[in-house]
């Protein structure tokens, strides 16, 4: 490695007034500075940039924890992240949890060994506890929420959104509505069961613990509850099915079409979230879509305000609103 020393040497001047010509040209003399900047050329010297930071007490350095990289509504979110990050000149460091509480805790204490500033995380299941760790850190929670006091978070409207999907169903004439729900631990998972709720009741429908079934927001969960669905007899099946995200969605279709139902005439399916594959399948699956680019942008971009503020600021959450896109994977029963 090329150190401040090498380039000194080889300019013919002290390490001291190598520092001061690349940070502060202004207190050297120009043929000095261009000598410095050609032995730095000469010899690809880099400066390190967490050293520096450091002495000023800012790394730029950022967080940032998801719990499912491969799924399209999270790297889509760190893509969010990363954009607002660059922009102001930040790094991220992006974590992986696959919604495991032990690599999260040993995530965290890797990420405080950099000295980062801030973080921005998907909690799991046990975030409250592990956020203890990053002690004072500035923290914005993305999606959910672990409940941790003074955290801020960015979240979208589940519970509207959610409504408002169940609400197509009932105006194309289903009665017998299914959830794919996603785990009881997860508060998106709660707001969306809830908005499912909201709206059989607004229209005078009972919600029937039968025709909801519990997934884990991936693939294989989606398929095992919507078999359990699909397996109820036939005037007590459902109708139409209202899936908890687009993991559990791709599930879904597999099992329906593995049961031979065809989509939309003998089940209209509709999903939270959207994706590629919802608009290539066939028939294209209707959807409740998230910002999810937005919501990872304006989260760092929260985030990075709040850094530069000189004083704390009382925990703010702000919600995004969805989008219903109906395609052609609903019908009228």
């Amino acid at each position: 490695m090329i150190k401040i020393e090498d380039v000194a040497k080889l300019a013919e001047v002290s390490s001291s007034t190598v520092s001061r010509a690349l940070t502060r040209p202004d207190m050297v003399a120009p043929s000095t500075r261009e000598r410095v900047i050609r032995a730095a050329h000469q010899l690809g010297y880099q400066p390190n940039k967490l050293a520096r930071g450091l002495r000023k007490q800012q790394s730029h350095l950022l967080g940032l924890m998801v719990t499912d990289i491969l799924a399209p509504f999270h790297a889509t979110l760190a893509k969010g992240v990363q954009d607002a990050a660059e922009k102001h000149g930040y790094v991220v460091f992006l974590f992986n949890t696959d919604e495991q509480p032990e690599k999260e805790e040993r995530y965290l204490k890797e990420l405080q060994s950099h000295l980062p500033e801030g973080l921005l995380i998907v909690p799991t299941s046990k975030t409250r506890q592990n956020l203890g760790i990053v002690g004072n850190l500035t923290v914005i929670e993305l999606d959910r929420t672990s409940g941790t006091p003074g955290v801020h978070s960015v979240l979208v409207d589940n519970v509207t959104g959610a409504r408002g999907a169940v609400e197509h169903l009932i105006k194309l004439g289903h009665r017998r509505i299914g959830m794919v729900a996603g785990p009881h631990s997860v508060t998106t998972a709660l707001e969306r069961l809830e908005g499912y709720k909201q709206a059989l009741l607004s229209a005078g429908l009972q919600v029937q613990e039968e025709l909801i079934a519990t997934g884990d927001h991936k693939e294989e969960g989606g398929y095992r509850a919507t078999q359990t669905l699909l397996s109820l007899p036939p005037k007590l099946r459902p109708t139409a099915l209202f899936v908890g995200n687009s993991e559990m969605a791709a599930g879904a279709v597999l099992a329906v079409r593995d049961l031979h139902l065809n989509i939309p005439n003998q089940l209209s399916l509709i999903s939270f979230d959207d994706t590629r594959w919802a608009r290539l399948m066939q028939p294209a699956l209707s959807v409740v879509a998230q910002p999810a680019y937005d919501l990872g942008y304006i989260a760092c971009e929260t985030l990075i305000s709040l850094l530069k503020r000189d004083k704390p600021v009382p925990t703010t959450t702000l919600r995004l609103n969805t989008e219903l896109i109906i395609r052609q994977s609903t019908a009228p029963r």
